[in-house]
């Protein structure tokens, strides 16, 4: 059986700008080159200029030329340990990925919760030879969650609360993981790909690509086994709120139980950074929606 338990170091690429606590391990998704990549890419780099945007005062790594995806593990303090788990899937349009605003620094703030995190570097950009633009970055995450659920046991994981949560394509990635879960989209690796990549609950912040000319897209495919979902919209989301209300929609129509949030304001890609917005206080309804449905308790 492969194991991934090889410490890496993502770190060095972005210095003195990365999360204050880092990783207690990265694990490699796959033995060798993950499935179909043919394309050498440049290292990975965060792509943040010096002017970049800040979001709540301070600046987003933005990790560009992703082709070995990763899983980040952050483990919680022993004696807040509750065994559930989530698997993180930052967003940036398929292209880069938000390490800290919508990886790091969620995992972060979970895992002082008791809930052990697994933030997913999935590969970036999307692949020109790669349709649809997810088919990539869903393999990544078919794969992390059959790791993950597969070392339940080495994390003291309930194999069966073990999450996914993604932000804007990252919560598209999540929604795709959350439906896509009884087949495999690659060859079978290892024992790891024996186990289901069904996630157990899905969170959604502000996800794009669900829905299309005012109806869900024609690829999402929500049937009663979709797992229960918490979402979370700003009403004046360039990415339009229709992502998440159409989606709500077609899980009660399918009878899975679903918590909508939307927020007259807040935009888009501010993570879990509190500002003078309601939106931002979105960690704390989660944490209340998996505390109420079983998630986070021990």
């Amino acid at each position: 059986m492969f194991r991934t338990g090889l410490l890496l170091s993502v770190m060095s690429i972005v210095g003195a700008t990365a999360s204050a606590r880092e990783p207690d391990a990265e694990l490699k998704l796959w033995p060798g080159k993950a499935p179909g990549e043919t394309v050498e890419l440049p290292a990975e780099a965060d792509a943040t200029k010096p002017d970049g945007q800040l979001i709540a005062g301070k600046r987003v790594i933005r990790l560009g030329n992703v082709s070995a995806p990763t899983l980040q593990v952050y483990l919680p303090p022993a004696e807040k340990r509750n065994g559930a788990a989530i698997v993180i899937c930052p967003g940036g349009g398929y292209s880069i990925l938000a390490m800290d605003l919508e990886g790091t620094e969620v995992a972060e703030w979970f895992s002082e919760r008791g809930v052990t995190c697994f933030v997913l570097k999935y590969r970036v950009p999307r692949r020109n030879d790669r349709m649809p633009k997810e088919a990539g970055a869903l393999e990544d995450g078919q794969r992390a969650m059959g790791i993950v659920r597969s070392r339940a046991s080495e994390w003291s994981l309930d194999p069966k609360r073990i999450g996914v949560l993604g932000f804007s394509a990252g919560g598209h990635l999540a929604a795709m993981t959350s439906m896509h879960f009884d087949k495999r989209r690659y060859e079978k690796v290892d024992a790891a790909d024996d186990v289901s990549s069904r996630p157990d609950f899905s969170v959604l912040i502000y996800p794009g690509y669900l829905s299309e000319n005012g109806k869900v897209r024609d690829d999402v495919k929500i049937t009663k086994e979709t797992p229960p979902t918490f979402l979370v919209h700003a009403g004046d989301d360039r990415v339009t709120a229709e992502n998440s209300v159409l989606y709500y929609l077609e899980l009660k129509r399918a009878g899975v139980p679903a918590d909508l949030h939307v927020y007259a304001g807040g935009g888009h890609g501010y993570g879990l950074r509190a500002t003078d917005k309601p939106v931002t206080a979105w960690p704390e309804r989660c944490a209340e929606w998996m505390t109420a449905s079983g998630w986070m308790g021990k």
